[in-house]
């Protein structure tokens, strides 16, 4: 039987781009290091320490929450496979000895195993080759019940002989990926309750943006159930994308003004370039370097070419769109993926639903938008709703 003292469960954090980064990297490992130590402190005291393009976890104390921690480090941009594995001495007798007391749950109900290894201390006197056919040979006797496959096995069995320990793992769960959150700079989502926007608010903060929010209301003709589900969605982006403050800025002035003095046909239009600009006052306030939307190429009368034209000439600010060619069952998939789905659908409109056009104007000219602007007090108005 293992002495379990000299064995413990640890996390191997792999990364993948962030080894691309040359002489860059220290930036991205320190980044990603610091969220890791800020995520997992809920789950218990982690030691956080780099070596070999890989990231440990190590538990300081017992009580440890390897369960959560390892579902945290999943959800980690810049982590490309999460590894709960056990430590052991570099010791071949020892190494066989924790593979037998810490697999049989993962071999449990297979039908077949192969064991892989990976030596990157050479001073080791066995190969890869060796180590893996040893530790699979005492797995093979003690559940003879299971075949070894080495080219479609049910699970792989992995042992990886490193400057610090040994370390036996039986499986890899995929990372976000990306690069960590806050070496990209700083962006302000305009989150609306949609399916859309945090998909978008997502697909930046793996490139690296914090992200900050903006969200816009027009009470009474939308509800306090409209605005906690925009609250809800940004708790649940910030599992993957750290804390998003939130703003709330009502727009219910501006779009009963734009009721009253324009062109039907020009409604949206005319309200998402006082979004932009309003959304600009803001990121510039929070430090922002772009506004990040959902919008995606044709998907609705104001997502056309011309009509993105005419939006983005309100603001001198960079513009995000990363589902710009995605079609709607590719952002569906990506919300489920990220579990902000269930909730972007629930019934509570927002304001872009509000004073809805009957007939839109897909291929605006900016001069015509102009005109229309100039029928109100836009100025006054927005002045008055970005008071933050």
């Amino acid at each position: 039987m293992v002495d379990m003292v000299n064995t413990k469960e640890i996390l191997l954090l792999k990364y993948g781009e962030i080894a691309l980064k040359g002489l860059n990297k220290i930036t991205f490992e320190r980044a990603l290091t610091r969220t890791l130590e800020q995520r997992l402190s809920k789950y218990g005291n982690f030691e956080i320490y780099r070596a070999q393009s890989t990231i440990y976890a190590e538990p300081k104390e017992d009580g440890c929450d390897m369960e959560g921690a390892t579902a945290a480090a999943a959800k980690i941009f810049g982590i490309a496979t999460v590894c709960r594995a056990i430590s052991v001495e570099k010791d071949m007798d020892k190494i066989k000895e924790a593979a037998l007391a810490y697999l049989p749950r993962f071999l449990e109900g297979k039908k077949s195993f192969k064991v892989e290894c990976k030596r990157s201390d050479k001073h080791f006197p066995l190969t890869s080759p060796q180590i893996a056919a040893e530790v699979g040979g005492v797995l093979f006797e003690r559940f003879g019940n299971i075949a070894v496959d080495l080219r479609n096995p049910e699970i792989t069995i992995r042992v990886e002989i490193r400057d610090f320990a040994a370390y036996i793992h039986a499986g890899r769960i995929k990372g976000a990926g990306g690069i960590p959150v806050g070496t990209g700079g700083k962006g302000l989502l305009l989150l609306s309750g949609g399916i859309d926007s945090p998909a978008a608010g997502y697909m930046m903060a793996k490139r690296g943006l914090e992200i900050g929010a903006i969200h816009f209301e027009s009470f009474p003709y939308t509800g306090e159930r409209a605005r906690e589900k925009a609250l809800t969605l940004a708790s649940i982006l910030s599992e993957w994308c750290g804390d998003i403050d939130v703003r709330v800025v009502s727009l219910t002035k501006i779009q009963e003004a734009i009721s009253r003095s324009c062109d039907e046909e020009y409604f949206t239009l005319l309200l998402r370039r006082s979004m932009m600009r309003i959304a600009e006052r803001l990121a510039r306030q929070t430090g922002c370097g772009a506004l990040i939307t959902g919008e995606s190429l044709g998907q609705v009368a104001s997502q056309t070419m011309q009509a993105l034209a005419v939006t983005d000439s309100a603001t001198d600010m960079l513009v995000l769109r990363p589902c710009i060619g995605m079609d709607k069952e590719e952002i569906v998939t990506l919300a489920r993926k990220i579990g902000t789905f269930e909730t972007s659908i629930l019934p509570y409109e927002d304001c872009c639903t509000v004073f809805t056009p009957r007939h839109p104007k897909t291929k605006p000219n900016i001069h015509r938008v102009l005109e229309e602007e100039s029928k109100y007090d836009c100025a006054a108005l927005e002045d008055e709703a970005a008071m933050f």
